[in-house]
């Protein structure tokens, strides 16, 4: 069973799922009118659904669940998020819930699929608050859904209100204070806001972040440049002999101290000078190349 074909069950002709991103007061008033199921009932349609693949049993459980997902988006209304797009994110959780759902652990669906429809949610505020993301670790994402609650006034924590959120989330100080400036801090445009007054406008970061210096078309040129002496070098040195090429690249491509010619006569038992000329004619071969 895919979670596709469990969702497209959901919108049988017969019984469809009412949507939150129309009339969202219409929405709240049909899931309200949805009968709660028993317990007994519960149980009995997620059997149907696990054994037989009954997607009609699947749907109803949804169904009676779906002001449940209401209840649940309203708890994070104040990330300045549309309550339907929050509520339609708890549907996919609650659907996931229903794929997953064990009848016989002994627990209501509603205990189960609270994770799965919070999780949801929290993945689609994580993703949507901001333009840059504000939480990514496990520790950041437990501060960001914790810390408003946390605080006990408004305006910056002190010392001693850092170390007990600290000490009561498992975090660090440090995490804690970053946090904080995070969600205290706005998304500004790169650019100036369009019909903002010039003499009066905040400066935007388009302003003060500009390099000058450099145009994107002339670096392209140069990176290409780069990259095509590079590929002459890589060429020039595959056209020469073995012992050429180690002198070669030992004289002036190594990274490291640059040995001399008498280094390389005594390892090769010739003289410096015919170490000098067998350098000369390898790099005037490379200079050859590079002036075609």
């Amino acid at each position: 069973m895919t979670q596709i074909a469990l969702s497209q069950s959901l919108v049988a002709n017969n019984l469809p799922v009412p949507s939150p991103l129309g009339s969202l007061d219409a929405y709240i008033n049909a899931v309200h009118q949805i009968p709660v199921l028993t317990a007994e009932d519960e149980q009995a349609l997620a059997r149907r659904f696990h054994a037989d693949e009954d997607l009609d049993a699947a749907r109803e459980l949804v169904h009676s669940h779906l002001r449940f997902v209401v209840h649940v988006a309203r708890g994070y209304n104040g990330y300045g998020l549309p309550l339907g797009d929050l509520i339609q994110e708890g549907n996919i959780g609650l659907m996931k819930a229903v794929k997953r759902f064990d009848p016989d652990q002994g627990v209501r669906l509603v205990s189960f699929a609270v994770h799965w429809i919070r999780a949801e949610m929290h993945e689609f505020i994580l993703k949507n608050w901001r333009i840059v993301k504000v939480a990514t670790t496990k520790a950041q994402r437990k501060l960001f859904f914790n810390l408003r609650r946390s605080k006990k006034r408004l305006g910056w924590m002190n010392a001693e209100e850092v170390r007990t959120v600290a000490r009561d989330l498992n975090v660090s100080e440090r995490e804690v204070l970053e946090m904080e400036s995070r969600l205290s801090g706005r998304d500004i445009g790169f650019d100036a806001p369009a019909g903002e007054d010039d003499d009066h406008a905040p400066p935007s970061p388009a302003a003060y972040l500009r390099a000058d210096s450099e145009d994107p078309s002339q670096t392209y040129e140069r990176e290409d440049e780069e990259d095509s002496k590079l590929a002459l070098l890589r060429e020039g040195m595959a056209g020469l002999d073995e012992r050429s090429r180690d002198i070669v690249m030992r004289r002036w491509l190594d990274d490291g101290n640059k040995v001399t010619l008498q280094e390389l006569a005594d390892e090769y038992g010739v003289s410096a000078e015919r170490i000098r000329q067998v350098e000369a004619n390898a790099l005037k071969k490379m200079r050859a190349l590079f002036a075609a």
